[in-house]
């Protein structure tokens, strides 16, 4: 079995920053994608934030320039550090991973959810 375990969120004022950290573990052979992903009260899941296996980054417009996505490949860690922030980055922060494992199966998993709040 693998796990997803985010980390690193919380109550921060609007302009200051958090870094989360999405954490694998298990039977794990390698990592290939991993993308963040936020769900506001009332709204649809959307994707703030991906890097691939080769360390291709892409960013949802909203976040560009403020975020930024990172792995450690050693250590199966995902990072996304948030500067800047403002109230609309508030929402629930997940992590999805395309994990292979060791039978070489390959299949997306997804952490718990941390919550970001940014209000003053």
């Amino acid at each position: 079995q693998v796990q997803l375990v985010e980390s690193g969120g919380g109550l921060v004022q609007p302009g200051g920053s958090l870094r989360l950290s999405c954490a694998a573990s298990g039977s794990i052979f390698s990592i290939g994608y991993i993308g963040w992903y936020r769900q506001a009260p009332g709204k649809q899941r959307e994707l703030v934030a991906h890097i691939t296996s080769s360390g291709s980054t892409n960013y949802a417009d909203s976040v560009k320039g403020r975020f930024a996505i990172s792995r450690d490949l050693e250590k199966n860690v995902g990072h996304l550090q948030m500067n800047s922030l403002k109230p609309e980055d508030t929402a629930v922060y997940y992590c999805q991973a395309f994990v292979t494992i060791g039978t070489l199966n390959t299949r997306a998993y997804w952490g718990q959810g941390t919550q970001v709040t940014v209000s003053s």
